[in-house]
């Protein structure tokens, strides 16, 4: 346990982290789930919207450091790749 404050701060501080980060990547894997769901049904179009609307989801994750650039790259251009060949 802490018993200083700055360390009791650094405790609030990683809570309150954790939880945006954790909401942040739930909300990334929904607007994939969006289009895996779009890509299972082989609706094309909708694929084409869903991702859309993913992507920068994605992008955005990086940004705030739940995501690691490789990662985000990689879901995208297979993801892109699925679109493209149905």
């Amino acid at each position: 346990m802490a018993n200083h404050p700055s360390a009791e701060k650094r405790n609030r501080q990683t809570k309150r982290r954790t939880e945006v980060n954790t909401a942040r990547v739930s909300r990334i894997r929904t607007f994939v789930k969006k289009v895996e769901t779009a890509i299972a049904s082989g609706d094309k179009e909708a694929a084409k919207l869903a991702f859309t609307e993913a992507a920068p989801e994605m992008q955005r994750g990086i940004t705030k450091g739940v995501l690691h650039q490789s990662t985000v790259s990689r879901k995208i251009s297979r993801l892109s790749a699925r679109i493209k060949a149905l």
